[in-house]
């Protein structure tokens, strides 16, 4: 008998219940839930489970088996919620005196990304929820003192976490824009993020055909519970707080799904701490490749697996198909072929740093930064193109007192009016930041990128820079080779949109404005940026 089987079996007999609830996340070829055939296709299990670290669960089960013997009674309500995917392997769950611990893959058992109107271009990847950056939600919420709205806050990271271990974001992307309204969601309410992590928008009200009715669907990060359109005890939903909850008879408060804005809590009536735009702490995804420009009037029309490890999504735009196909290594790298709707074909390998998909990931530490990649882009699918600030750095908040996120640009900050650089302000730099550095930058086509001002070495005590300023900070050369701003004034007809990113580093950059270009300064920040921030804006010549 092995090593592992014994153990088991000694925990079986001497435990009866454990506090480490254990899944073995190997590979499974069980039927298709009733949310898969529903969509009509199955989807492996391949692709969201792996190995776990044999020798960190020896330890676990060794320890507790050490241990004084746990009962039913000790095991935490919300465990109740996550036993059914436990039971399919899909996730494992473990816990403490505070926190209680989801670790998964991320990935779930019902086909993604079909119906996805606005794509980014973003595939689901397993990600290495596990180990100490596994997901973890307090076991005895607290009330807070001044609850929290999700409504322009927590814009990044989950504020909830599914029962079957996939994250729940806010139900706004990172722009403010109500995700599903806006087609970026699949027929179950996700989407990938830029590091390839299937996440949902929405509640993920169809799990209760997995877990039963009467129990949560998920939990938001403080603690408080998710349930689904109705009370658990199947009686309708009343007197609903403006963060989706409210207080049962015994006085416990709990959130609900609605089928409208917010679609699940609408913020935190818990504790919780926001750090950088989102509850800290939470785990990190880990992207391996380069994220992408979203793909105009795509649709996507499948997502499937043709064998083990292999899969292949499916698009459609104005009539032409397109397609991504990529193959999972055991390495832990990606072997994609991408074919566009004109029927050209590139292929990419990408490989993780410096960890296999599948092990537990190192404990938490700020995310590697993450610069724009300086290259032109043909912004074909998948070949990358420049990033526009929303990566898993922290996130600065950029702003300007002329003209709103998304809006018009007046016409006093353009070349057809009097060339002024425009106010820009931003807040939420990170301790250590020593610097700030500006671009205003914008794509006119394919293959191209043009850098309107650089600006860089802005002490850090600076927050905004005025109308027309030209003394704070040293000021770099712009694409046509001159250190100032240079107004827009794109040829052609037509809305343009152009985007203003702020960096905040860790030191002054050494170059000289003679060589300060948009690339340079992108490649001088490289290992220093600790956030950034973009703020999108656009303009349409009149003449």
């Amino acid at each position: 008998m092995s090593r592992i089987t014994i153990l088991f079996a000694t925990l079986l007999v001497s435990l009866g219940t454990s506090s480490l609830t254990v899944a073995h996340p190997g590979h499974s070829h069980r039927k298709p839930t009733a949310n898969s055939a529903a969509a009509g296709e199955q989807v492996s299990r391949s692709h969201a489970q792996s190995d776990f670290d044999v020798e960190r669960l020896l330890a676990q089960l060794e320890s507790k088996s050490k241990g004084s013997a746990v009962t039913r009674e000790q095991v935490p309500d919300m465990a109740k919620a996550f036993e059914a995917f436990v039971k399919l392997k899909a996730i494992m769950t473990r816990w403490d005196d505070r926190y209680f611990y989801v670790e998964s893959k991320g990935i779930p058992d019902h086909r993604m990304m079909v119906g996805i109107t606005a794509w980014q271009q973003q595939v689901p990847l397993p990600q290495s929820y596990f180990g100490e950056n596994a997901w973890q939600i307090p076991r005895h919420p607290v009330p807070a003192k001044r609850p929290q709205s999700a409504k322009g806050n927590f814009l990044r990271g989950a504020i909830a976490l599914a029962a079957n271990g996939v994250p729940i974001f806010n139900p706004l992307n990172n722009r403010g824009e109500d995700s599903f309204l806006i087609g970026e969601l699949d027929e179950f309410g996700g989407h990938c993020g830029r590091a390839d992590d299937y996440h949902y928008h929405i509640a993920p009200v169809h799990l209760e055909k997995t877990i039963g009715k009467g129990l949560p669907i998920a939990y938001a990060l403080d603690g408080y519970s998710i349930y689904g359109y109705e009370e658990p005890d199947g009686s309708p939903v009343v007197g609903l707080d403006a963060f989706n909850g409210h207080k049962d008879k015994q006085g416990n408060y709990h959130y609900h799904a609605t089928k409208k804005y917010p679609y699940l809590n609408g913020g935190f009536f818990g504790q919780v701490t926001e750090r950088g735009g989102q509850v800290d702490p939470q785990p990190r995804a880990e992207p391996i490749r380069p994220d992408l420009r979203p793909l105009r009037d795509a649709k996507i029309t499948d997502f499937k697996e043709t064998k083990p490890g292999s899969f292949v999504l499916t698009y459609d735009v104005r009539g032409k198909k397109g397609s991504v196909s990529y193959v999972l290594a055991d390495d832990g790298s990606a072997k994609f072929t991408f074919v566009d709707t004109n029927g050209s074909t590139t292929n990419e390998t990408y490989s993780p740093r410096g960890r296999r998909m599948g092990t537990p990931a190192r404990p938490p530490e700020p995310p590697p930064p993450r610069r724009p990649d300086p290259r032109p882009s043909e912004g074909r699918a998948g070949v990358p193109i420049l990033r526009r600030g929303d990566s898993n750095l922290p996130q600065l908040v950029v702003t300007s007192p002329a003209f709103e996120p998304g809006g018009s640009i007046p016409i006093v900050f353009t070349g057809d009016g009097a060339s002024a650089s425009p106010p820009i302000e931003w807040k939420d730099a990170p301790k250590g930041t020593k610097s700030f550095a500006i671009n205003v930058w914008h794509i006119p086509g394919p293959g191209d990128i043009k850098s309107y001002w650089v600006v860089y070495n802005i002490p850090a005590n600076v927050t905004k820079l005025a109308k027309n300023d030209k003394s704070t900070g040293t000021v770099g050369l712009n694409d046509k080779n001159r250190r100032e701003y240079d107004p827009m004034k794109s040829k052609g007809p037509g809305v343009k949109q152009y985007h203003v990113t702020v960096f905040a580093l860790s030191a002054e950059l050494k170059i000289t404005p003679d060589k300060a270009t948009r690339a340079n300064l992108l490649a001088a920040i490289k290992d220093i940026t600790l956030a950034e921030g973009t703020l999108d804006f656009q303009y349409e010549r009149k003449k």
